[in-house]
């Protein structure tokens, strides 16, 4: 559908929609640049409170993502005024905000709308030196590829909403999807890589291969170094697998090589959509250990070194 709307053609726009790439960049100077973005969903967890700390931290991710520190956010809601008491709404936006306050920043207007399901989300607004934006393009061959979050959040989600996910499992998950990638930014900025994105709807392969398409190169996956949410496996195992799950595989079936080792449920698992995911990140590869090292002394949920960049146009699913 983007092929319907004008080519850009303003040269202070530095990411558009060219590389399917995290946030817009707009160049204000020579030394600062905005990164924009909104992200939004239908509830994915029972407790509103949660749902809005969730939301609140896939929006934010998408400026981490591109290197940039968040400046304020906006908030977007969509809430039946006359099936749900406003108790929820408020629960929902008191999780936002705290999940703001978090990342350092304020909620300083929004719009509502009224809506026969709830929505929540933000756009966000940060900045980041025009020189200095982490894209989802530009990795190298022979980079390490690291993942800063377990991935089965779609998984668990539709587990939950089926009544099926232990209570445990549910806080674990929600734990996950509500933590921001703040400190997985950090250690790449500090340490300095080519290429990142936050894994999100798409699944991990699915924004992995925007990532090498629009680098021109292949990947290496080794399956078995992939961090996955427990019980996911066994979730999917049940056939207990979202439609965007399965929407993803077909998505990245020509473009992706399997190897006989990878079972089916990891094959799912390695499509799964995400919610508010870790970031992937591409970094030369004597880059990686202090990478690594970067990454656990933040305590990110993952710092797992999953493969490699490679030359070729095909990424190849090791087990």
């Amino acid at each position: 559908m983007l092929r319907l709307l004008p080519t850009i053609s303003d040269p202070n726009v530095l990411v558009g929609t060219s590389t399917k790439d995290d946030a817009a960049v707009y160049r204000l100077s020579s030394t600062v640049a905005l990164v924009s973005t909104l992200d939004y969903f239908t509830p994915i967890v029972d407790d509103p409170y949660a749902f809005g700390a969730i939301a609140a931290a896939n929006a934010l991710s998408d400026v981490y993502a591109m290197g940039a520190r968040p400046l304020f956010a906006l908030n977007i809601v969509g809430f039946p005024r006359d099936t749900l008491p406003f108790t929820v709404l408020g629960d929902i936006l008191r999780g936002g905000a705290d999940k703001a306050t978090e990342a350092g920043i304020f909620i300083i207007g929004g719009h509502s709308i009224d809506d026969q399901e709830p929505k929540y989300g933000m756009a966000v607004t940060g900045v980041v030196h025009p020189d200095q934006i982490t894209r989802n393009v530009g990795a190298q061959p022979g980079d390490a590829l690291f993942l800063t979050k377990p991935i089965g959040t779609g998984v668990l989600s539709t587990a939950i909403k089926r009544g099926l996910a232990e209570a445990s499992d549910i806080d674990a998950a929600i734990a996950l999807m509500a933590t921001l990638n703040q400190a997985a930014a950090e250690a790449m900025l500090e340490v300095g890589v080519n290429a990142a994105t936050d894994v999100t709807g798409f699944g991990l392969l699915g924004h992995l291969s925007e990532m090498t398409t629009g680098s021109g190169l292949g990947a290496r996956i080794n399956a078995s170094a992939v961090p996955l949410l427990s019980p996911a496996e066994d979730f999917v195992l049940r056939d207990i697998v979202p439609g965007g799950t399965r929407r993803n595989q077909t998505a990245v079936e020509t473009l992706v090589r399997w190897d006989d080792a990878v079972d089916m449920a990891l094959r799912v698992l390695l499509c799964d959509a995400q919610t508010s995911g870790g970031l992937l990140i591409a970094v030369p590869p004597e880059r990686a250990g202090i990478l690594e090292e970067a990454l656990r002394s933040r305590k990110t949920p993952a710092a797992a070194r999953i493969g490699e960049i490679t030359e070729g146009s095909m990424i190849d699913v090791i087990g």
